[in-house]
């Protein structure tokens, strides 16, 4: 079985946790981890997993990137998680799930929820609420025990996956 992970990342964080998640995830499945610029396709995987930085209570657009960049980032200021979504096929009965980077400051918004609602509609059946995961700051660095944190939660997306595909 085979599972994409697929994200964005301004300042490594969140390219940390989706590597604590594919890591995690390869127990179970044939892990691709990528990028959202180098445009990765979902179709024929047997999971997907998006994930992204939170900027201005959602997921990034251009200009926030551009702010990013700005600030420090290496990452492209044109394409990014959105976008990706934007331009993914549909993926109809596809288990997906969603995770973000944020904060830790009380904060309201979430580039997980966002993309949460955006994977339905391309037809997954997402087998995992959204979830947040916490950075010290703008930059980071993830706050003690994120990754870990992250291999859980990508364990319990791995086991909902596997029995949404046994089930159906």
């Amino acid at each position: 079985m085979k599972a994409l992970v697929v994200y964005e990342s301004m300042f490594g964080n969140t390219a940390a946790i989706a590597r604590a998640v594919a890591d995690a995830l390869g127990s179970h499945f044939e892990v691709t981890l990528a990028e959202t610029r180098a445009v990765p396709r979902a179709i024929g995987m047997d999971l997907v997993v998006v994930g992204g930085p939170t900027h201005a209570f959602g997921m990034t657009r251009p200009g926030t990137r551009a702010d990013a960049v700005r600030q420090g980032s290496a990452a492209s200021a044109d394409f990014g998680l959105r976008e990706w979504l934007d331009g993914c096929p549909t993926l109809t009965g596809t288990p997906a799930a969603a995770f973000d980077t944020r904060m830790s400051s009380p904060l309201f918004g979430s580039a997980a929820h966002k993309a949460h609602r955006r994977l339905r509609r391309l037809g997954c059946v997402t087998v995992a609420p959204p979830q947040s995961f916490r950075v010290a700051g703008t930059s980071g660095p993830l706050l003690d025990g994120e990754r870990e944190r992250a291999g859980k939660w990508a364990e319990s997306v791995a086991q909902a996956a596997l029995a949404a595909t046994h089930n159906a």
